[in-house]
């Protein structure tokens, strides 16, 4: 469905594509079959079995008409007029038998719908169609074919659009509902908190305008519904389609949903705000029986999961509402698989709220809807400072050579060759390298890349044969060894082959992004608009150059409401936190953590820049000042441990809280008032002095010209000014910060500092 679909249902525009999956589906959602190719490995697919067909063939063929009302449009793979054959080319892995009749099924509703089309723009009587698949291991082709006539063709593809007419009734219908409300909107509040209205401005010109927006604003001003308020007015206005809202953690989703639901409440309309809203939650978070197979044979909740679902979608769009809990519900009330109803629903949903993997990633659900349904797409990114360690994660993959070594001594006999080969080629790799801990590979090694592509195909195909069997292991090895195989075709100079030792027979290969912005341009280029947003932008070029933002992007710092008087900065120049100087600073740590606490009891953050920082200062200040209350972040917390820890903060108690600074009370916690009153900063946060760092910095100088400050000056100063940011919440919070590090007193490293701090 597009934007021009959305007006009324005469004429309503679909994807033919989007036509079938809504219509042609049955029976049980089955994942037995071997992992489906990555998105690029269908493109790449698609063009050999083009390059091998001959003159006459036209590729990607553009096909639209009106049936029974609805506007079609769709792109046949292929039409070869002097044999009368119609293509459809789906690429696969491993054997072809397996694939569920439900998946071919579909398949040859896409091509007959095709058929149907091409029959009429080109007066045709009769048609071949042909499925083809290609293997993309192996190269090979299968060729099904049926002899169509077009009128059996036309009754078909007639019998699908009345199926779909209705929903598309009300598809149209509730665009119009939506957009008139939205049209409507009020602010939640009586009024703006200082420096909201200037970010809501910002924000929707750049919805309005279709640009990037990089948005530096201060914590405690809203920056949340600041955000979404006025994209959500530009949509009508401007013809978009959906917005996302995307976050880095979970607390994230959860603001967006409140936000959410405080504008529902202030809109005019008698009911609900007519807003499909929907939360993407992660497949093992949503996941009902996580002991059970994802097929029909061996998971109530899949079987009949195509048959059932009609209902449940249409039960879901009703309610609207769809955070994690709504979603489960309407899942479970029509016994059907909460996340995949979920991947369903996230195709007719207004605002799709989740991770930033869900657009940002190589094969994320939002980015891949909006390219098949030609959405006019509104990003809006959460903490976006965190976006570039976040995608780097995202195009990176490792594996280990321990893991593989236990994987080969215990697989089935089928599976002792192609493991037995790769254990081989890993040896000779580390024999044939230098004996160091780290090294960087100039190319990913030929015959051990050939050895895990001959191993991912033989544990492919493995599992697809016992999908009930084996050790889980097997199946862990190969989602890495696909990952890692999928980034090594797309390896160039963004980024990094490491070989790591760690002792005998545990050595690790991997690939390391650098620059993420090589894959990401082309996510920000398909957005109609995005706002990133955070309080730590600075320096704009830092993100500019390594996310791919485009080139009219538009950067704007939001004056901070609060005054220098409100809170109170130190600058500790005389201790030094370098690595060599550590025992030394615990003493003068210590001395000012006590004093300021004696001075003014409250609750205080104390940031290390490690785990065994930490537990150095906490064991010298229990033994020299007992007194003071005390407690520590833990390594591995859970979730509930994490909770108990920031409940500590209760404004009736007092006392010292260490954690690391980077981590998870670093930022994205709210401790307005006197549930925190300060908070201590020791170290500049810079990443370690490591191999991979360097090899790091010495890329991003060759690239852009500014590696020390890439690369570590300006992620450690982020981190610093998130950890300050959780003291000051509020117009009326009063505080203090203490910067301990004798590198604070550096005009480069306070040039990243906030203006407002009147340092």
């Amino acid at each position: 469905m597009s934007r021009e679909a959305d007006g009324a249902a005469p004429g309503y525009r679909v994807a033919v594509r989007t036509l079938c999956e809504f219509t042609a589906r049955k029976g049980d959602l089955d994942y037995r079959f071997t992992p489906a190719p990555s998105a690029r490995e269908g493109i790449e697919g698609h063009a050999r079995v083009v390059a091998r067909r001959g003159p006459d063939y036209r590729a990607e063929v553009p096909l639209a008409g009106v049936v029974e009302g609805l506007q079609l449009a769709g792109r046949a793979d292929g039409h070869d007029p002097r044999r009368g054959e119609l293509e459809e080319i789906k690429t696969h892995r491993g054997d072809l038998s397996r694939m569920g009749e439900n998946q071919r099924a579909l398949h040859w509703a896409q091509v007959s719908a095709y058929g149907a089309l091409l029959c009429e723009a080109e007066a045709l009587e009769r048609v071949t169609l042909v499925l083809v698949y290609l293997d993309v291991v192996s190269g090979a082709e299968t060729r099904l074919t049926r002899d169509a006539e077009a009128g059996e063709l036309r009754d078909f593809l007639a019998g699908l659009c009345r199926q779909f007419r209705d929903w598309a009734e009300q598809q149209a219908a509730h665009r119009q509902s939506r957009d008139r409300a939205l049209t409507a909107l009020a602010f939640p509040h009586a009024d703006f908190r200082p420096g909201q209205r200037a970010l809501a401005e910002d924000a929707y010109r750049a919805a309005a305008s279709g640009r990037c927006l990089l948005a530096e604003a201060p914590t405690g001003i809203g920056k949340t519904l600041g955000a979404l308020y006025p994209s959500l007015m530009a949509m009508p206005r401007r013809g978009i389609d959906r917005l996302a809202f995307l976050t880095m953690k979970t607390p994230g989703r959860r603001l967006a949903l409140d936000a959410l639901a405080a504008l529902g409440a202030a809109a005019e309309a008698a009911d609900r705000l007519p807003l499909r809203v929907l939360e993407l939650v992660a497949r093992d978070k949503a996941c009902e029986h996580p002991d059970l197979a994802c097929h029909g044979e061996a998971c109530p909740l899949v079987r009949g999961f195509y048959d059932r679902l009609p209902a449940a979608r249409q039960a879901a769009v009703e309610q609207g509402w769809l955070d994690r809990e709504g979603l489960r519900e309407v899942a479970l009330a029509h016994q059907v698989c909460p996340y995949y109803l979920g991947q369903e629903l996230a195709r007719w949903s207004d605002v799709l709220i989740g991770d930033v993997n869900h657009y940002f990633d190589d094969s994320a659900l939002i980015h891949g809807l909006a390219q098949a349904d030609d959405w006019r797409l509104a990003l809006l990114v959460d903490e976006a400072h965190n976006l570039v360690e976040r995608a780097r994660g995202m195009y990176s993959a490792a594996l280990s050579q321990k893991r593989l070594n236990r994987l080969h001594r215990l697989s089935p006999p089928a599976l002792k060759r192609p493991l037995g080969s790769l254990v081989r080629r890993w040896r000779e790799l580390l024999r044939e390298q230098p004996d160091v801990e780290w090294q960087a590979l100039a190319s990913i090694p030929e015959g051990w890349l050939g050895a895990l592509q001959r191993a991912v195909s033989a544990v492919g195909d493995y599992l697809a044969e016992h999908p009930e069997g084996g050790d889980p292991s097997l199946r862990e090895f190969l989602f890495e060894a696909l990952a890692f195989a999928r980034l090594a075709e797309r390896f160039g100079e963004h980024s990094l082959c490491e070989l790591r030792r760690a002792g005998q027979g545990q050595a690790v290969m991997a690939i390391r992004n650098l620059v993420p912005a090589d894959f990401l341009r082309s996510r920000f280029a398909a957005a109609h608009s995005t706002m990133l947003f955070s309080a730590t932008l600075s320096p704009p070029a830092y993100h500019r150059d390594l996310l791919g933002l485009p080139d009219n992007s538009v950067v704007r710092r939001v004056a901070s409401p609060f005054m220098a008087e409100q809170l109170e900065v130190r600058c500790r120049a005389d201790i030094s936190t370098r690595l060599k100087d550590r025992d030394a600073s615990l003493g003068p740590i210590v001395e000012e953590l006590a004093g300021q606490y004696r001075r003014q009891p409250g609750h205080y953050l104390a940031f290390f820049s490690s785990f065994a920082y930490l537990e150095a200062a906490r064991a010298r200040l229990e033994a020299v000042y007992p007194e003071v209350p005390l407690r520590a972040q833990q390594r591995g917390m859970s979730e509930a441990e994490r909770d108990a820890f920031l409940a500590g903060f209760s404004p009736e108690g007092s006392g010292i809280a260490f954690a690391v600074l980077g981590g998870a009370f670093a930022e994205g916690i709210d401790l307005p008032g006197e549930r925190l009153v300060g908070a201590f900063v020791i170290t500049l946060g810079l990443p370690p002095f490591d191999p991979l760092n360097e090899a790091l910095k010495q890329r991003l100088q060759a690239r852009f010209g500014r590696g020390d400050d890439y690369a570590y000056r300006v992620p450690g100063m982020i981190k610093v000014v998130q950890a300050a940011g959780r003291v000051i919440r509020g117009p009326q919070d009063r505080g203090v910060v203490v910067l301990m590090d004798d590198r604070f007193a550096r005009a480069e490293n306070r040039a990243l500092l906030p203006d407002w701090w009147g340092l």
